[in-house]
């Protein structure tokens, strides 16, 4: 996307966002964009469903999921800097009847996933009916995943326990508290929900793509309400920037809070970066805040240039697209915020998405050329799952075998390509390739077990 001083940075912006759409065939999308407390951009586009063709407006309200967190944040922190509450408490000191595990769990702990608790959503028998404390009892029979603090784990848990934790110090219901302090004047386009099958005006549910019929299917997930600090927000654009606008004005709380709110947490294995339930994002150094949701939902904060972009989506058809489509629009707004790999990776991915995708490869290679130190290992590994996934079986083996080519030492990128040949049958150059990325890593167990499945099937086929 080139910049010009001529150039209408909104219409950049509307036609990369309709590009967008189209590649990905995104049904319905809203973006919006606050600069120094004034809206720049808030456009909408496509259709809240399928069935009916209802057009997204300012009165669709957009299911967030997990960038619903980050309201969760503000609460405890406003809870913080009201004295009521501080980072070091142990949750035992709010939460009754915890395992004498979680006893020296920290409230920072639980902001930052580095608590070790387990994560209720990764076991099916915690049912969405299941109430806080029957969950915590049927956690109480697991171990915790790690040392407490040694590192970052995206956990569901420690948002259910913020919650707890937020109604024991103010008596009101978490969703209550959240509303009455942060959604005041707004009340009405905002609502609590984690059951997409109930009917509730305006709420746009999401949709996942089913590559073997080749159409979109409604979202019907239902997980309780000891999911709503994690995921439970249903919103409209409106009021997400109106939202966006008191947090940078300091209505929520004070710069030295957010500050505090923003600081990267010390993990002891020295290697996740991550603020007190924000991620930490640069571009050209240059730092901003944010989460993402469901794959279809964004909001990023940039408080060096007073702006925040909200993205609010209902689905995707072949990549998730918000953490892209954050960084695009922010390099069209402010070139000095273009992060160039990203860039570059987003147009490798669309390119490679496209029917039969027949320039791809040489695209992948005029954009890789641009910088010597750029290494898309990743991307191409993912690139390839998504056409995978898509029945797209001999482009993704093209891109597998691209990244092989390109990563002749990765026995990730080998196990890839196995998978792809896997996948059409090929039991030969399957078991080629597993060999060859169990010789590059002995401990890849994945690859030991397709090998041995593989020569029992060639052993049956013979």
């Amino acid at each position: 996307m080139a910049f010009s001083q001529q150039t209408n940075p909104s219409k950049l912006i509307d036609n990369y966002v309709k590009e967008t759409i189209k590649a990905n065939q995104i049904p319905g999308l809203a973006i919006g964009i606050l600069k120094d407390g004034k809206v720049i951009f808030e456009q909408y586009y496509g259709t809240e469903n399928l069935e009916d063709g209802k057009k997204v407006s300012p009165s669709s309200m957009f299911r967030i999921y997990s960038t619903s967190k980050i309201m969760t944040n503000v609460g405890i922190f406003q809870l913080i800097e009201q004295g009521k509450l501080s980072l070091e408490d142990n949750i035992s000191e709010y939460v009754d009847h915890l395992p004498k595990e979680w006893q020296n769990v920290k409230v920072k702990n639980l902001l930052t996933h580095s608590s070790g608790l387990p994560n209720f959503i990764v076991f099916r028998d915690i049912l969405p009916e299941y109430s806080e404390s029957g969950t915590i009892k049927r956690l109480s029979t697991e171990k915790m995943d790690f040392k407490t603090g040694n590192e970052y784990r995206y956990n569901q848990t420690n948002y259910m326990l913020l919650a707890m934790i937020i109604e024991k110090i103010t008596g009101q219901s978490f969703e209550e508290f959240i509303l009455n302090n942060q959604f005041s004047d707004v009340r009405n386009q905002v609502v609590y929900s984690s059951n997409a099958l109930e009917k509730i005006p305006n709420r746009i549910i999401k949709y996942n793509y089913n590559a073997e019929t080749e159409k979109y299917v409604k979202s019907a997930d239902v997980e309780g309400k000891k999911a709503y600090p994690g995921n439970g927000i249903a919103i409209t654009l409106p009021a997400f920037l109106k939202w966006s606008s008191h947090l940078s004005t300091n209505d929520f709380l004070n710069q030295k809070t957010k500050d505090a709110m923003w600081q990267p947490f010390e993990y002891g294995n020295k290697k996740d970066v991550f603020a007190y339930g924000w991620e930490i994002t640069k571009a050209n150094n240059i730092p901003s805040y944010g989460f993402s949701g469901g794959n279809v939902s964004a909001y990023r904060f940039f408080p060096h240039h007073n702006m925040a972009i909200v993205m609010m989506s209902n689905g995707y058809r072949f990549f998730s697209e918000q953490y892209y489509m954050i960084n695009h629009i922010a390099a069209i707004v402010d070139k000095n915020l273009t992060d160039s790999y990203l860039l570059a990776e987003e147009s490798i991915i669309t390119e490679f998405a496209k029917p039969n995708n027949p320039n791809a490869e040489k695209h992948y290679y005029t954009t890789k050329a641009k910088d010597p130190k750029w290494n898309f290992e990743d991307s191409l590994n993912n690139m390839g799952y998504i056409l995978l996934r898509n029945s797209r079986f001999s482009e993704a083996i093209k891109v597998f075998a691209l990244n092989v080519k390109e990563n002749p030492q990765s026995a990730n990128a080998f196990d890839s390509l196995g998978e792809g040949y896997f996948s059409i049958k090929n039991y030969a150059l399957a078991l080629e390739n597993y060999k060859k990325s169990l010789q590059l890593n002995p401990e890849n167990a994945n690859a030991e077990n397709m090998i041995s499945k593989i020569t029992g099937l060639m052993k049956k086929n013979q």
